[in-house]
């Protein structure tokens, strides 16, 4: 008897592991990584709470992509390739339109949400009476405008930048122009860190008083570090918006302790021991499980990047190559990466120079499941993720926002984009 107990948990947990990363289980089951690999090495014995959760976890993740119900319904702007998306399925919310620009991105989302029907392109050119009434409102709108990086860039080549930049700054408002319209109980937006200093606060109190003045949505944000989820120094702003008074606040929310048993690098490499159950088809990794040595540097291709930062140092900036361990924690992941000497690099010690992440690991340090297909180059996975947000803060945000979004419907059911309690 002890012996079928002992076989079904060691089966739950070889099914959980196909599925997701200790990191991700251990966010998911409410417990440490390293109890996780406790488990995983018979050292101690998997409890029946944490079968019971393994179970529930394993079955919503069969759904993964194709959900037709759900407690409340989102809409995904600017959607990259689904992250936020991602967080919002896993509180259990439902997508009912999509809206993406880029050709590359479309093409992940739709190997990853196959039965998401058709993808909306510009969506300046949208017409807001057309997207599907719905609960929540989400948008990670274009944060280069806005970024360190992208104003820094900009205003070396005399570019504009924030709401100046009629490009990409501006479409901001046509999150305004759909929130008018369809009258969400919510809205959930994403941004850099940057955002509440861009143009010294002048960027960040028109998007405040658009909201909550021209809108008259209730308004809460809160800067996050995605390290309290993942092993990377990733700060974001998250805003949460509600169309009637709530008793709503971030604190009342708790994160992840940042601590000795938060997330390290060794929790998103390849295991290169063999073991890895390869979801990639060996594209990332040879036939014994080690990375492909393509993803190792060059002696000269090391020397300049060290030469690189070794000048940048000298000149008082910050670029260059972040080296770091698996004990470690990556710098901030860019949507340059590899491009412009930031990358993350993993000290391979004696073994030689040390390597890139290859797009697997890149999509597990930004929380993804290795279930996400990676259906484009490497080049364009890397911009992708670099772009992307941290699906278990995504997820931790939804699930803080559902209860006043579930209560609204229960009072309101009939009530999603009728109601105007904005100013003209």
């Amino acid at each position: 008897m002890k012996n079928d107990r002992r076989s079904e948990s060691e089966d739950l947990l070889r099914k959980a592991r196909s599925l997701f990363t200790q990191e991700e289980l251990s966010v998911r089951v409410g417990c440490s990584r390293r109890t996780i690999s406790r488990w995983e090495n018979g050292q101690t014995r998997l409890p029946f709470y944490a079968g019971l959760a393994l179970e529930k976890i394993i079955s919503e993740a069969s759904s993964f992509g194709s959900a037709d119900t759900g407690d409340f319904t989102f809409i995904d702007l600017f959607a990259g390739i689904g992250g936020i998306r991602l967080g919002f399925e896993r509180a259990g919310g439902r997508c009912v339109f999509t809206s993406e620009w880029d050709e590359h991105c479309k093409k992940s989302y739709r190997a990853n949400f196959p039965d998401n029907g058709e993808i909306a392109g510009d969506i300046t050119k949208v017409e807001a009476s057309s997207i599907p009434d719905h609960d929540i409102l989400l948008a990670g709108f274009p944060c280069q405008p806005f970024s360190i990086a992208g104003v820094s860039k900009k205003n070396a080549l005399g570019r504009p930048h924030g709401f100046d930049c009629e490009t990409q700054g501006t479409l901001f408002f046509d999150v305004v122009r759909i929130l008018a319209e369809k009258r969400p109980f919510a809205f959930l937006l994403e941004n850099v860190k940057n955002l509440l200093s861009h143009d010294k606060g002048r960027t960040f109190r028109i998007i405040r008083e658009t909201l909550v003045e021209r809108l008259g949505y209730e308004v809460f944000w809160k800067v996050i570090d995605g390290r309290r989820f993942v092993p990377q120094h990733r700060e974001r702003i998250v805003i949460a918006g509600f169309r009637e008074p709530v008793p709503f606040n971030w604190d009342d929310a708790p994160l992840p302790e940042i601590g000795p048993e938060s997330p390290r690098l060794g929790s998103i490499l390849h295991s290169e021991d063999g073991l890895e159950i390869d979801r990639d088809d060996g594209r990332f990794l040879d036939e014994g499980g080690r990375v492909r040595p393509k993803y190792t540097l060059s002696d000269k291709l090391w020397d300049y990047l060290q030469d690189y930062a070794e000048k940048h140092r000298a000149r008082g900036n910050g670029f260059g190559f972040g080296l770091v361990d698996k004990d470690g924690i990556a710098r901030t992941l860019s949507a340059r990466y590899y491009k412009d000497g930031s990358e993350i690099l993993v000290d391979r010690g004696r073994e030689g120079n040390p390597r890139r992440l290859t797009p697997r690991e890149c999509a597990r340090l930004m929380g993804f499941p290795d279930r996400f297909r990676i259906v484009v180059s490497d080049t364009q996975a890397y911009k992708q993720f670099g772009n992307s947000v941290v699906v278990p803060l995504m997820e931790y945000a939804a699930r803080a926002m559902k209860p006043h979004v579930m209560r609204m419907k229960a009072e309101r059911p009939h009530s999603v984009g009728r109601t105007f309690r904005g100013a003209s």
